[in-house]
């Protein structure tokens, strides 16, 4: 099977305030979408065969609804506790948006945003010197290692740790 490429289509945008372009209204959103062919995380799961057969009973459609938002919300809850420690922070809250905008409009347009900087910063790492991104990196894991230190200070340093380990005890 061939897959198929869509053009980017621009979003038409009236002017805001400041100059800047205003916020796409819904109907420019469902535009947008009907215009390029591409659908979003939230209606392809809701085309799904699947998806339609629990819709069709709203008792199970509505239980089906929470049950992604309190799982999502969840996941997402523990990625935010975890960025500062060492392990995949960031991955699990992206993980848990993806989980929540397979079934709400705005988890979707946080994850575009999310993913949108994300890629603007990437591009912008990788367009700076090696030496700026040691800094970043040396900063980050000092960062990292701070917070490891203060949280084994307050929650204490685990029995398993052997006692030649340099960690503040």
């Amino acid at each position: 099977m061939a897959a198929t490429q869509h053009a980017a289509v621009p979003v038409p945008r009236s002017a805001g305030p400041h100059g800047r372009p205003a916020r796409p209204t819904s109907e420019e959103r469902r535009a947008h979408f009907a215009e390029d062919g591409v659908h979003s995380l939230r209606e392809r799961v809701a085309e799904s065969a699947w998806r339609r057969r629990i819709g069709a009973r709203r008792s199970v459609d509505h239980a089906y609804r929470v049950g992604v938002g309190v799982v999502g919300s969840l996941i997402v809850a523990v990625g935010l506790v975890t960025i500062p420690l060492p392990g995949p922070g960031w991955l699990t809250v992206i993980a848990g948006l993806f989980v929540l905008a397979s079934e709400f409009f705005w988890a979707e347009r946080l994850l575009e945003f999310t993913k949108k900087h994300v890629t603007t910063w990437t591009e912008w790492i990788g367009r700076q010197p090696i030496w700026v991104r040691g800094l970043i990196a040396l900063a980050t894991a000092a960062f990292v290692y701070g917070v490891l230190a203060v949280t084994l200070h307050v929650m204490g340093v685990p029995d398993w740790v052997p006692g030649w380990v340099p960690l503040w005890r």
